[in-house]
């Protein structure tokens, strides 16, 4: 079987009780960093093969891991942090692994995006979650369609660009129109910002910008 094992996305003690079991009984675990999911491991007493899988990963890995696991292997899937699949490589591995009739499991769990949005109070009915806001080209066309959109929108940004995207979203966003930005979730410094995106700027100018972020935008 090839499981797919949700990961906490800050703090260590999110985990579930059957993704636990689930590490511990596998024969290997796939994981975008070794040093990372080392970490968590640790923390929860297992030792297991680990094996590098990320975005960079030739298609020879996919065909090491599909071989695997067809031999019989019990092969378990992480990301550095939440669901892996989500805005990762994780589901090009469980295509191929459905075209070959591997079963896949999910073992559900944390998801930055969910859990912003669980907080965000907004409506949450109808939403739409674009990944990583482009670094350059697309980022402008992809913020106005945000601001053109009738749902809530949901995308993640890095330290380095949150402020550069907030600035241009201003250019296209109604002054009036609320937004939610959530740094570092659950972790130690989370923080969650509420309000215009201007008021936003304005309480981010004052912190130390540091860690992962997630943008809401309320919809029209």
């Amino acid at each position: 079987m090839l499981y797919i094992v949700a990961t906490p996305i800050g703090n260590l003690s999110d985990i579930t009780f059957r993704a636990i079991e689930v590490l511990k009984s596998v024969d290997l675990i796939l994981c975008e960093d070794t040093r990372q999911t080392k970490i968590l491991l640790d923390r929860y007493c297992i030792v297991k093969q680990l094996v590098s899988y990320h975005q960079h990963s030739k298609i020879e890995k996919v065909d090491f891991i599909i071989s695997e696991l067809k031999n019989g292997k019990n092969i378990a899937l992480v990301s550095d942090a939440g669901t892996p699949g989500i805005s990762d490589p994780g589901n090009m591995l469980v295509e191929a692994a459905v075209k070959e009739g591997i079963q896949v499991v999910p073992i559900p769990g944390p998801s930055a995006v969910v859990t912003a949005l669980s907080a965000s109070g907004f409506p949450t009915d109808n939403f739409i979650f674009y990944g990583f806001m482009p670094h350059k080209k697309g980022k402008e066309t992809l913020i106005k369609k945000i601001a053109d959109n009738e749902m809530v929108s949901v995308f993640y940004e890095s330290t380095h660009r949150i402020m550069k995207t907030l600035e241009k979203m201003k250019n296209f966003l109604e002054p009036e129109r609320q937004i939610v930005v959530c740094r570092e979730l659950t972790k130690k410094f989370e923080t969650i910002y509420r309000g215009t995106v201007s008021e936003v700027l304005e309480k981010l100018s004052k912190d130390k910008v540091l860690g992962e972020f997630v943008v809401i935008i309320r919809n029209k």
